[in-house]
């Protein structure tokens, strides 16, 4: 049982002075980082009783905090838990050699396929926290997700300017994202849009499905042939809006799902796929840009061995080819001409 203690209780008061890490930060969201474990619900009600001061005085919920200000946290006990096993070195050392890029607002990696983002639903550790293990010292939060099965650039923030920067620039459709995926058979078009609305739904056994729905959040994802393989085209998608699993589900909708994709796709040639050497979903974040106060960011990430290994493997078939009205992604992640990514 959690419960918190007396707000006049002489031990366990902490002062917690504001750093840059939190300047701009609502204090709910704080004391759900600062409080680990302590339930939502308890969190409002310290503040709700005024136990919770920012330089002495009471705070709301929405109380944004600033560089130097004094948090007042109270007293609260939490129930013992067993020691959460820490990451093996090995995990630790590939999410370590995975890092492409870092300065003092962010850190990239090249996420590899089979590494969540982050922990949970039966996951011990994901990107984020054998990142926090391979530098305790520093602060790191998750700025977007990339899917397990997927693979390539995930961006960490290192300071509050640059995770909620990013994040707006995210809601504002200002950052563009580039995917190479294989689509199963041959689209009819070389460039096409897919405009159709996007629901989630979770299933009894906790499994997140999305489906197509008139109901669903508006959704769209410009797609570009870049190579022909027998049975298969090497397509790059342009993010239009960034919703849960939604290339997978687009290209399922329009009779082409992604080669190795369990969940939305062919099962027949995902068998013929794997026979061939794809043991896993052939989808790759290649490229994102954006900008922040003043600066061009672009990270990109180049195809995974075992993806060009089985690409190889398709083109021993015949030769790959590249159409003629298309050419390979724009090496500083910009969207291809005539289709915006806003």
């Amino acid at each position: 049982m959690q419960t918190a203690t007396s707000p006049d209780a002489p031990q366990g008061v902490r002062q917690v002075e504001i750093g840059p890490e939190r300047d701009g930060q609502r204090i709910d969201n704080a004391l759900m980082t600062i409080l680990k474990g302590v339930p939502k619900s308890m969190i409002y009600r310290l503040l709700r009783t005024g136990q919770v001061r920012v330089n002495g005085k009471r705070a709301k919920p929405d109380t944004r905090l600033t560089l130097g200000d004094m948090l007042r946290i109270p007293p609260v006990r939490v129930a013992e838990r067993p020691a959460e096993k820490g990451a093996s070195e090995g995990a630790i050392g590939a999410v370590t050699e995975a890092i492409i890029f870092e300065d003092k607002h962010f850190l990239v990696i090249d996420k590899p396929s089979g590494m969540a983002s982050h922990g949970g639903s039966g996951v011990s550790h994901g990107a984020i926290e054998l990142l926090r293990q391979a530098r305790p010292k520093e602060h790191l939060e998750l700025v977007h997700r990339l899917d397990r099965d997927t693979s390539g650039v995930l961006v960490f923030a290192r300071t509050r300017a640059g995770l909620v920067g990013l994040q707006a620039a995210i809601r504002a459709g200002e950052v563009t994202k580039q995917y190479l995926c294989l689509m199963v058979g041959h689209p009819s078009k070389a460039r096409f849009d897919v405009n159709a609305p996007l629901q989630k739904s979770i299933l009894q056994g906790g499994e997140r499905m999305v489906k197509v729905s008139d109901g669903g959040k508006p959704s769209l994802t410009f797609f570009r042939e870049m190579e022909q393989y027998p049975g298969a085209r090497l397509m790059q998608a342009t993010l239009g809006t960034g919703r849960t699993h939604q290339i997978r589900v687009h290209a399922a909708h329009v009779g082409h799902p992604l080669a190795g994709d369990t969940k939305y796709g062919d099962r027949d040639a995902n068998k013929r796929f794997k026979d061939k050497g794809l043991n896993r979903l052939f989808l790759h974040a290649s490229n994102m840009s954006f900008e922040l106060d003043g600066r061009s960011y672009g990270f990109s990430a180049p195809l995974p061995d075992e993806l060009k290994t089985f690409l190889d493997t398709l083109a021993s078939r015949g030769s790959p080819r590249r159409p003629r009205s298309s050419s390979r992604p724009d090496p500083k992640g910009r969207p291809f001409k005539g289709k915006s990514a806003r």
